[in-house]
């Protein structure tokens, strides 16, 4: 999201990259993606879109793209940013911006194999360089990150191993807390109600909501929607989605979350094409 402009972005295959004006609410589409682009979390900095950490071939050993893809929002153009570390490349994991900087957790080096780490690594964005941090106390991918309060939450996910013919059952439930003042971790007491994997995540104030997701339990996509109040430390069920789904991304907009496309079942399919709102009630 830049502005009032939605931007919906990559998927398997050669995707296009569709934008919704939300104040006129139609669509059009930007500039072509410059290669296949997914298992991303994307950040907005300033009016550009910060692609880290992207996978593209088939599954289930995808490539991992070495290199961060940058979208300017202002002339509709792609341009090659800094190269992941070469030792430390990887896909599918959490993506943050935080006051200046962008910090990428977890994730897996072969797609869909077993190649999950715990690792965390921070671009400064004024510099161009990579500092590695510490590690968390979980691997995982298929996940994304929030912040809030300066703590980087790491919510649902799993570790991929379809080298064993299990790549969606083990799903992580312990959901990781980095304190960015102290390069420090801790694990939430309290694990995910509903342990799943493709999730969307976003923060609302003091609220982290996890919605979505893929796993093992059943074929269809999850609908669950949760929210884990950091002042408590306490978990509560949102209503569920109309259609479950995963494999997207959700944002924040006047208070409310959008979510849209993403898959129907576990696996690739089927694409779905709705816009779900959420907003919660003042009383």
């Amino acid at each position: 999201m830049v502005g009032d402009q939605l931007y919906l972005i990559g998927g398997r295959g050669q995707r296009p990259l569709d934008i919704l004006d939300m104040s006129f609410g139609q669509w059009r589409t930007g500039a072509a993606l410059p290669e296949e682009l997914n298992h991303f979390q994307a950040v907005t900095v300033g009016k550009d879109i910060y692609i880290v950490g992207a996978m593209q071939g088939r599954f289930p050993k995808e490539d991992i793209v070495p290199h961060i893809w940058i979208y300017s929002t202002e002339s509709d153009n792609w341009a090659a940013g800094p190269e992941l570390p070469k030792d430390r490349l990887r896909g599918g994991g959490g993506v943050v911006l935080h006051q200046g900087s962008i910090y990428f957790v977890g994730g897996n080096r072969f797609g869909h194999s077993s190649g999950y780490v715990p690792w965390l690594d921070r671009l400064d964005l004024a510099t161009g360089q990579w500092q590695r941090l510490a590690d968390a106390p979980q691997a995982r991918d298929h996940f994304h990150a929030a912040i809030i309060n300066g703590k980087l939450y790491a919510a649902g996910g799993r570790l991929s191993a379809s080298d064993t013919g299990d790549h969606l059952s083990r799903t992580v439930a312990q959901m990781d807390v980095y304190d960015i003042t102290t390069d420090t971790w801790q694990t939430v007491q309290s694990p995910l109600p509903t342990p799943r994997a493709g999730v969307a995540v976003v923060a609302m104030g003091d609220l982290l909501v996890v919605m979505g997701g893929e796993s093992g339990t059943q074929e269809a996509a999850h609908s669950e929607a949760e929210s884990f109040d950091t002042k408590t430390q306490s978990w509560l069920s949102l209503p569920l989605m109309p259609q479950g789904r995963h494999g997207t991304q959700a944002v924040v907009i006047d208070g409310a979350i959008h979510i849209l496309a993403g898959s129907g079942n576990r696996g690739g399919g089927p694409e779905l094409n709705d816009h779900l709102i959420f907003k919660q009630r003042s009383d």
